[in-house]
């Protein structure tokens, strides 16, 4: 409840200055991505649509959840799956020690924006995942996670993925929506091949 208080007592040159940074950061991203015909920086792009989902499910999200969607990736490719061992283990400490660089270079640009500690605490807490599933703000991004997923990741993933293993992945993400997530999902323009596959996966 505090941490609410707070965030809403927050000017909007706050808020303003930290998307500003996180893109200006995401906008480093060497890494391409084509949408309508030109090519983004991917980071930034995967941004700004985490970003539209967060907002399309929850016009009145919090400053926190806003400030966390914008930047749950930041900078994402300084730390490639590469650098770390091509093994279940090596995985899983590679994505344990993506979140906690996101967690840090988000609180870096937060302090320089001028946020107390207490909300960056709640922004890196969101990131984190630490208060999913209880936490309705924080299944609101997860929701968002997931639905930037399907509609924007799931068509490149299953060109080299083995179907068994997709429908794996499908389900293990529709598992972690709320109804209201699920039911965007359904509603999303996937391919013939894209549809059957999920008719498969939640049949």
């Amino acid at each position: 409840m505090k941490g609410q208080v707070i965030t809403k007592v927050i000017g909007p040159e706050r808020f303003e200055t930290a998307l500003r940074r996180f893109d200006e950061e995401n906008a480093k991203d060497p890494n391409m991505e084509k949408c309508s015909d030109v090519d983004h920086p991917r980071e930034l792009l995967y941004a700004q649509r985490l970003t539209e989902w967060v907002t399309r499910l929850s016009p009145r999200a919090s400053e926190a959840l806003r400030l966390a969607a914008r930047c749950q990736h930041i900078c994402r490719w300084m730390i490639p799956r590469s650098s770390h061992e091509m093994t279940r283990s090596g995985y899983l400490r590679w994505r344990n020690d993506l979140k906690q660089f996101h967690a840090e270079k988000s609180g870096e640009i937060l302090r320089e924006a001028g946020y107390p500690e207490d909300v960056i605490r709640e922004v890196q807490s969101l990131n984190l995942k630490k208060t999913f599933p209880k936490d309705p703000e924080a299944r609101v991004l997860e929701d968002a996670l997931c639905l930037v997923f399907l509609q924007y990741q799931f068509a490149e993933l299953l060109d080299r993925t083995d179907e068994a293993k997709m429908i794996g992945i499908l389900q293990k993400t529709w598992k972690k929506m709320t109804p209201e997530a699920q039911a965007h999902a359904l509603r999303l323009p996937f391919s013939s091949k894209e549809k059957a596959l999920v008719d498969r996966a939640l049949g």
